[in-house]
């Protein structure tokens, strides 16, 4: 049995057992890490002599009785976007390629007060703008199902190394699907809690009203034991919550009898591949013999939810980036300037990749004198539209179901130079962020070997029901298959 390959809840069922220990956890992910890293590509920076000690630092502890939490001497993956102290934290963009925060993210902080053990920093989409983590100034990361398919993004990294067994579970983050959809295509679980479970602070802003930190695991209950670790309001955090976080494990119930269950009718038409399409009627008969109520559900205003996402995002990235400047810190250009503003527009034409200086060009046009009502005030009425339309949706049901990505993991460079195709691949997560709503991917088939997702939606702060509804059909699913890397 490879330990690299089990559940972080059956790994410390085994250490609490005595069976293992967390170091020979931390040695056999290390060990796959030296065997595929190459071929898949999932790091930016590892961190083995860290993880070392502090997996040496656990078992003591666990030996004197302590370190009993759900996750203690867990190895854990965190996106590159996430402020580590003492640790380069990049963005995977060439402007921080040498960046060293000071200090720890609220979510690093909490993992780590957990007793979770950092393996390094994954790979994603420069600034997380991307859906395939093929913008990364570190190079492309392969989907371990198929290496010469993306594995989505912005959150690729995380979920290639969940999927390929370099890491036990993995932090990513969602703007527009960046956890849900990578998680779709490499064949695991993820997780983007409503906006405001968890806190920001720390996190690299790409846009500040849609950014939200989540779980990528390999099963639904360690996906649940690691969103109870970092959810809760901070006070650091002024969009963070004040909630009681409930113990989500009592989520794990595969009983969805009596429920309401909605299926997505915009989502199931034109754009979704065949494949995708009966993967997910399979699903929804699946649920249905468990007992549920399947009932269909629409969002009138969805179809506006890409364009309006298309500006808000990059509008409030226009806003978060300007700090890029080569004064503070990051990178800054080592030509000859004539002046301040020239060193500004050399070393932010240096610093930043195509795709991100096409999105703040993209912003500051939207937020400049004369078009700010127009495009930006507009696309914030149909975000409103939008959250009425999820709130009449769930009037008549408890979840919702649709797919996560309308098509499997695409070849890689297949719609690298066509940005409207990339941006397509968002179309079926992205009306969650705007309405700031809870939604986990799950897989739920293959098609030609390559992993479709089911995506299911709840009401704000209302993760209990959604983990419950993924549990179910997981266990009764039975998806069980891995990427064949060796």
């Amino acid at each position: 049995m490879e330990l690299f390959n089990q559940p972080a809840h059956e790994l410390k069922r085994m250490m609490d057992t005595g069976e293992i220990s967390a170091f020979e956890i931390a040695k056999s992910v290390f060990k796959r890490i030296e065997m595929v890293e190459p071929k898949v590509e999932a790091y930016v920076t590892l961190t083995e002599g860290q993880a070392a000690a502090q997996a040496k630092e656990a078992d003591a502890k666990i030996k004197k009785g302590e370190g009993r939490g759900s996750l203690f001497g867990i190895p854990l993956a965190i996106k590159d976007n996430m402020c580590t102290k003492g640790v380069l934290t990049t963005c995977s963009s060439g402007i921080l390629k040498n960046f060293i925060p000071v200090y720890d993210g609220t979510v690093v902080r909490k993992v780590s007060d957990a007793g979770l053990i950092m393996t390094g920093k994954t790979n994603l989409d420069e600034f997380a703008m991307g859906s395939s983590t093929e913008t990364s100034f570190f190079g492309t990361t392969r989907n371990p199902w198929d290496l010469e398919t993306v594995p989505g993004g912005s959150s690729g990294g995380s979920a290639a190394a969940v999927a390929a067994g370099e890491a036990i579970m993995a932090l990513g983050s969602d703007t527009g699907g960046s956890i849900r959809q990578p998680a779709a295509l490499c064949g695991v679980v993820g997780l983007k809690p409503t906006y405001g479970l968890v806190s920001r602070y720390g996190l690299v802003a790409f846009a500040s009203s849609l950014d939200q930190i989540g779980p990528i695991t390999k099963d639904v209950t360690d996906c649940a034991l690691l969103l109870q670790a970092i959810a809760g309001q901070d006070e650091r955090d002024s969009t963070s919550v004040d909630i009681n976080i409930p113990d989500y494990n009592k989520a794990l119930v595969a009983d969805v009898k009596g429920m309401k269950i909605g299926l997505l009718k915009e989502m199931m038409g034109e754009g979704i591949q065949d494949e995708v399409k009966t993967a997910i009627k399979n699903a929804v008969d699946v649920f249905s013999k468990m007992g549920a109520e399947i009932i269909e559900v629409s969002l009138p205003h969805a179809e506006y939810a890409l364009s309006a996402y298309y500006l808000i995002a990059p509008a409030e990235a226009s806003s978060n980036l300007a700090r890029y400047d080569g004064v503070r810190y990051g990178h800054r250009t080592s030509e000859k300037v004539k002046d301040m503003i020239d060193m500004y527009m050399k070393t932010r034409a240096e610093g930043f990749g195509n795709e991100v200086k096409r999105r703040i060009m993209l912003g500051t046009y939207a937020l400049s004198a004369g078009y700010y009502e127009a495009y930006y005030g507009q696309a914030q009425k149909i975000r409103t539209l939008i959250v009425q339309d999820f709130e009449k949706a769930f009037d008549k049901v408890d979840a919702i179901l649709s797919p996560t990505s309308p098509t499997t993991a695409f070849k890689i460079g297949e719609k690298f130079e066509n940005p409207l195709q990339m941006y397509l691949s968002d179309i079926c997560t992205i009306p969650v962020n705007l309405a700031g709503l809870p939604g986990i991917s799950i897989p739920c088939g293959l098609s030609d070997g390559l992993p479709i997702g089911l995506q299911i939606i709840g009401k704000p702060f209302d993760e209990m029901t959604v983990l419950r509804t993924a549990y179910a059909f997981e266990q009764a699913y039975g998806f069980k298959e891995r990427p064949k890397l060796d």
